[in-house]
């Protein structure tokens, strides 16, 4: 009939209700959902219903499913690195439609990147400055797929010294996006010389706890990328 709507499947409608409870806090991380058997009834569907929306909530990290007699299902810990996954497949899907692009891509990078190389420096662990040191690559030896690798471990790294979950959360999508083989091929002579140099650069910044020196070589390390890029 014109006008008219499908509604989803049950397990869909199950799941998003209890996503709700979970988003909103009314379920913390660590608590336990109701037993299958509650949600059948609270629901009015079947055990096969109530599987599938679990199942559907576990794929999203959102819940932790174990067996046994202390078993259940029980509302994931946030963790940056799973729930990055889902804005990295989104922000892949943009980019491959076209709807952003590099200048995009960049501009948010200046937006996020500048700062986090303050606050980076300002809270960074020694740990922290040891994993940044250890993404630093060799120009002059390393193949390319290392050294984007590379590139995405180091700026990941500084996005995590911050000590702002949300910085990494955020930023970690970008980097799987940014080089685009169209771009990567583009590239001038020497490109790969200079970030290792500007790396390096950041990483003195950081292990000096030199927050303002840390911003002023992101903007600059920014800044030659979109110069290298034509923007």
């Amino acid at each position: 009939m014109p006008g008219s709507t499908v509604r989803p499947p049950a397990y869909q409608l199950l799941a998003d209700e209890l996503r709700l409870e979970i988003t909103s806090g009314r379920l913390q991380p660590g608590e336990r959902l109701p037993p299958e058997p509650e949600l059948c009834v609270r629901s009015g569907v079947s055990r096969s219903t109530v599987r599938e929306a679990l199942r559907l909530l576990a794929s999203q990290h959102l819940i932790v499913t174990t067996r046994g007699v202390t078993g259940g299902s029980f509302v994931a810990h946030p963790d940056a690195e799973q729930l990055s996954e889902a804005l990295s497949t989104g922000l892949t899907l943009l980019t491959n439609s076209a709807e952003i692009g590099f200048a995009d891509l960049l501009e948010l990078r200046r937006t996020l990147e500048v700062p986090a190389a303050g606050l980076a420096a300002e809270r960074r662990s020694d740990a922290q400055l040891t994993e940044l040191r250890g993404t630093i690559f060799d120009p002059h030896l390393d193949e390319l797929a290392t050294m984007l690798s590379a590139h995405a471990a180091f700026h990941s790294v500084m996005a995590s010294a911050t000590n702002n979950p949300l910085f990494e959360l955020v930023t970690r999508p970008l980097y799987h996006v940014t080089y685009g083989e169209e771009v990567v091929e583009a590239l001038p002579e020497g490109y790969w010389e200079r970030i290792d140099t500007d790396h390096r650069e950041l990483l003195a910044c950081v292990r000096n706890r030199d927050s303002a020196a840390a911003v002023a070589a992101s903007r600059r390390h920014l800044d030659y990328i979109a110069a290298a890029n034509g923007l």
